[in-house]
């Protein structure tokens, strides 16, 4: 999944649960600044801090290998 993606996969659950930034960084934690950054596509975010998010979302963080037959 490309950041973009879960950006927009962020986006669109804070929606559906009708949370906003502010409630999200408060409840997750994560600085409202940092949040604003990484929505906006502007800055990195750590793992452990979309951990966070993720977890107040009701989303998870899976790794699966790479589809690599084309």
């Amino acid at each position: 999944m490309k950041n973009e993606e879960i950006i927009k996969t962020v986006k669109e659950r804070k929606e559906i649960l009708a949370i906003n930034q502010e409630n999200l960084a408060e409840l997750s934690e994560v600085g409202i600044a940092t949040l604003k950054r990484f929505e906006s596509g502007k800055g990195n975010i750590t793992l452990n801090n979309l951990q966070k998010i993720v977890d107040i979302l009701g989303l998870e963080i899976r790794l699966e290998l790479k589809n690599t037959s084309k």
